[in-house]
C-alpha cells in the first residue's frame, strides 16, 4: 500500500507529507483548494507528463516521493522479474522535477520511464476524472477482457501473436516472390552480379583486420625500422652498448662468485639477465626483416583492402556480414531459378501459417469468451449494488474480418438501462455520471481479479447525488476493506465512510499562496461533513445531520 506522500514545489504546494492508512482515506475540501494537485503529483512520481509551469513560482526545481510497503508475496514476485527489490519491505519511487527534463528514481537508484511504468502497474491504479470516458472507445472493451482475464489467456495471446507474425511474414514473402518472366530474369541477373563480384573476392574471415594491422605496418616501416636499429644499438652493438657493460659487469663478479655465497647468487642473476639480452637481441633482429617491405608488397595491400572497403560499403560492415549477404542472395538465386517450385513450397507455407493462426485465434477467443462471461455477470452485479435498477449488461462478442495480432474478437460492452429495452452499445446509452459509475464498478472486479493494492479515484462521485451517491459510497467501502483506497470527493456520503479523512485546505499571505493537507480527528471530520451538507452557513442541525450521517456509514461498514 502507499504508505507516504512527499511533495515539495509543486504548483502551489511549498512542502507536504502525508502518511494515508489502510482502507478508504477521503480527501476533501474547497473548490480550488489544490485536491487534484496532490493526486496529480502522485501521477507525476509515477512517470507522468508534467510541463514546466508545475514547478512552484521562484523554485528550481519540484520533487515528489512515494514510499509503498509490500507485503503481497505475488507483487514482490513481479517486482523481483523486474530487478526491484523492496529494501526492508518498502519500495520508493521518487521524481525530480526540473525545466525541460527530470530524475526518476527506485529506491535511490536512476531508472529509465519504461522501468518506473512497469513498477508503478504492479503497485498501483490511478482512476483519473476522465477514465470514464475511455468506455466510450470500442477498443478499450477487449482491453479490459484481457486485463481481466490475464492470467488465464496471457501464454495464448503470445503464442497468437507470434503466429500472425509469422503468417504475415509468409504473406508478404508471397506477395514479393510474385513477378512475370522479365521482372524474375531481371532480379536473377542483378543477385548473380552480386554474389559473383563476392565470391571472387575470396575473402576470408579476419583478412581484413590482419591487412590493417599490415598495411599499417608497411605505412610507418621507417619508423619502426629506425627504432628497432636504434634500439639494437644500445643493447648489443658497440662498446657502450647494454650486452658489452654486461659482459663486463659478469667478468667482474666471476671471481666474488668464488669466495662468497651470496656474490655467487647475485653472479647467476646476471648471467641470466645477460641470455634474456642475447634473445631478446635475436629475436629484434628478426623483427626488423620482418619490417622491410617493397613498394610491391605495399601497393598490393591497399589495393586489396580497397577491395574489401569497396564490399563493406555496398554488403555489410564486416568481413562475415558479406559472406552471410552472399549467402542469402545465393539462396534466392536458388529460389528464382526453380521459381515455380518455391511459389508453391511458399504457399504450402502460408496455408500452415494461416491455419495454425486460426487454431491460436479460436482457442484464444473460446478463453476469452469463459472469462468474459465472468467479467459480464460481475459487473452486472455491481452495478446493481450501485443503483442501477432493472440494467442488463452484456459482453458482445463478433469475429474480425480479417486477423489482428489480438486474434480475431471484437468486444463490446452493450447496456440496457430500461426494463424492456433491448442492450445497446455503452457509447449510445450511458451519460456521464451512469459512465462513471460502471467503470466503479469495472475497477471494483478487477480489483478482486489483480493483486494491485492500492486504487486511487478521483472525484469518482461526478455526475451522480442522492440514492446513488449513498450506493457508490457503500462500493467504496466494500473495495476499502480488502484494498487501499485513495479517493477525492464532494459528496458527503462518500466521505462519511472514511476510515482516514485528510482536508486540503489553501491558505494565502501578502507574499503567496500555498495549499496544505492534513488528517481530521472524528470532530473535524463531522465538521467537514457539515461544511459539505451546509454549504457558507453550518448550523446545528447540519451538524447533527453530518453526525448522524458518520454514525450510519460506521454502522453500514
Amino acid at each position: 500500500m502507499l504508505q507516504n506522500l512527499h511533495v515539495k514545489n509543486l504548483a502551489l504546494i511549498d512542502e507536504i507529507e502525508v502518511d494515508f492508512k489502510e482502507g478508504l482515506n477521503i480527501l476533501t475540501g474547497e473548490t480550488g483548494a489544490g485536491k487534484s494537485i496532490i493526486l496529480g503529483s502522485v501521477s507525476l512520481a509515477l512517470g507522468g507528463r508534467y510541463t514546466k509551469d508545475i514547478i512552484r513560482a521562484g523554485a528550481d526545481y519540484g520533487f515528489v516521493e512515494l514510499t509503498f510497503v509490500v507485503e503481497n508475496e505475488r507483487q514482490t514476485e513481479k517486482l523481483r522479474a523486474l530487478d526491484i527489490f523492496p529494501e526492508d519491505g518498502a519500495v520508493v519511487l521518487s521524481r525530480r522535477l526540473m525545466s525541460g527534463r527530470s530524475v526518476s528514481r527506485i529506491n535511490g537508484e536512476t531508472v529509465q520511464m519504461g522501468l518506473l511504468k512497469e513498477v508503478s502497474s504492479i503497485l498501483i491504479d490511478i482512476h483519473g476524472q476522465h477514465e470514464h470516458q475511455s468506455l466510450l472507445y470500442k477498443k478499450n472493451h477487449l482491453e479490459i477482457v484481457d486485463a481481466f482475464a490475464r492470467e488465464y489467456i496471457e501464454a495464448v495471446k503470445e503464442e497468437t501473436a507470434a503466429a500472425y507474425r509469422d503468417y504475415k511474414s509468409c504473406r508478404k514473402e508471397l506477395a514479393e516472390a510474385d513477378m512475370d518472366e522479365a521482372q524474375r530474369a531481371k532480379e536473377l541477373a542483378f543477385l548473380k552480379f552480386e554474389a559473383d563480384e563476392i565470391e571472387k573476392a575470396e575473402l576470408k574471415t579476419g583478412e581484413d583486420e590482419e591487412l590493417e594491422l599490415l598495411y599499417r605496418r608497411m605505412t610507418n616501416s621507417r619508423k619502426i625500422a629506425d627504432g628497432v636499429a636504434e634500439a639494437h644499438a644500445f643493447t648489443s652493438e658497440g662498446e657502450q652498448s647494454a650486452s658489452e657493460a654486461l659482459s663486463r659487469a659478469i667478468r667482474a663478479l666471476f671471481e666474488a662468485s668464488e669466495y662468497d655465497g651470496r656474490a655467487a647468487e647475485l653472479y647467476d642473476q646476471l648471467v641470466e639477465v645477460d641470455s634474456l639480452l642475447n634473445d631478446f637481441n635475436r629475436e629484434l633482429s628478426d623483427y626488423s626483416k620482418s619490417c622491410e617491405f617493397s613498394e610491391e608488397e605495399l601497393a598490393a595491400a591497399e589495393d586489396r583492402l580497397n577491395e574489401i572497403n569497396h564490399l563493406k560499403q555496398k554488403y555489410g560492415n564486416t568481413i562475415d556480414e558479406i559472406l552471410a549477404y552472399a549467402d542469402r542472395q545465393k539462396e534466392k538465386i536458388r529460389r528464382l531459378e526453380d521459381h515455380e517450385q518455391y511459389i508453391d513450397t511458399l504457399k504450402k507455407a502460408c496455408d500452415k501459417a494461416e491455419k495454425k493462426l486460426k487454431q491460436q485465434s479460436a482457442r484464444l477467443s473460446r478463453l476469452r469468451k469463459e472469462q468474459a462471461a465472468i467479467l459480464e455477470k460481475a459487473i452486472q452485479e455491481g452495478l446493481l449494488e450501485l443503483n442501477f435498477e432493472d440494467v442488463n449488461f452484456e459482453i458482445h462478442f463478433e469475429a474480425l474480418a480479417d486477423y489482428t495480432v489480438q486474434g480475431i474478437d471484437d468486444v463490446e460492452f452493450m447496456i440496457s438501462l430500461n426494463p424492456g429495452q433491448p442492450v445497446k452499445p455503452l457509447v449510445n446509452v450511458a451519460s456521464g455520471g451512469e459512465l462513471s459509475r460502471i467503470m466503479l464498478a469495472i475497477k471494483t472486479v478487477m480489483a478482486d481479479r489483480d493483486d494491485i493494492e492500492t486504487l486511487i479515484f478521483d472525484e469518482i462521485d461526478v455526475g451522480i447525488s442522492g440514492r446513488t451517491a449513498q450506493k457508490v459510497s457503500e462500493k467504496m467501502a466494500v473495495i476499502g476493506r480488502k484494498h487501499q483506497v485513495i479517493c477525492i470527493t464532494h459528496l458527503a456520503q462518500i466521505a462519511a465512510m472514511a476510515d482516514c479523512h485528510f482536508v486540503i485546505e489553501k491558505t494565502a499571505s501578502k507574499d503567496s499562496t500555498k495549499t496544505d493537507i492534513r488528517p481530521l480527528s472524528e470532530e473535524e471530520s463531522v465538521n467537514e461533513l457539515a461544511r459539505i451538507l451546509g454549504g457558507a452557513r453550518i448550523t446545528d442541525t447540519v451538524i447533527k445531520n453530518a453526525e448522524e450521517m458518520r454514525e450510519l456509514a460506521k454502522q453500514t461498514k
